[in-house]
């Protein structure tokens, strides 16, 4: 990956709606090859997809909160079944592991605390293998979905 294709990925961070023709002005080269490289960057994987970015207040979803999780066992069936259900949890819209205590850190949005509450007792205390769930409520968010870093 050499400084144009770093430029490419900067600009499709910014705006992945760009057409062709206007990605190849913005990092000055010609269509044809600006074209060849976003699709070469496609193949490796590098750019993963492309998605609009939503607002949750917009959407009416002003609740979010972070739940940290710990399983009652590690084994690999126990980790297995958690990660499988908590991918089917519309709400988790970010879910890490992590080493050590807790075990598993996931981002829910919610409409209000009373849907929150919901999903917490009715969902999320009943994904297998659960032994504890701590949560901390989002009061601001500050970053949120920036561009990775492109530099050298």
């Amino acid at each position: 990956m050499d400084e144009v294709d770093r430029k490419i990925l900067a600009e499709l961070q910014r705006d992945g709606r760009l057409t062709v023709t206007e990605l190849a002005e913005r990092v000055r080269l010609s269509v044809s090859p600006c074209h060849r490289r976003v699709r070469a960057l496609e193949r490796s994987g590098v750019i993963s997809g492309y998605r609009a970015h939503l607002d949750a207040s917009a959407l009416g979803l002003d609740f979010s909160a972070w739940v940290f999780v710990t399983l009652r066992e590690g084994d690999r069936a126990a980790v297995g079944a958690f990660e499988e259900a908590v991918a089917g949890v519309p709400q988790v819209v970010q879910a890490q592991r992590l080493f050590g205590e807790p075990d598993y850190l996931i981002r829910v949005v919610a409409r209000d605390l009373p849907a929150f509450q919901a999903l917490y007792d009715e969902h999320l205390s009943a994904l297998p293998g659960v032994g504890r769930l701590t949560s901390t409520l989002v009061m601001k968010d500050l970053i949120s979905d920036r561009p990775l870093p492109l530099g050298p």
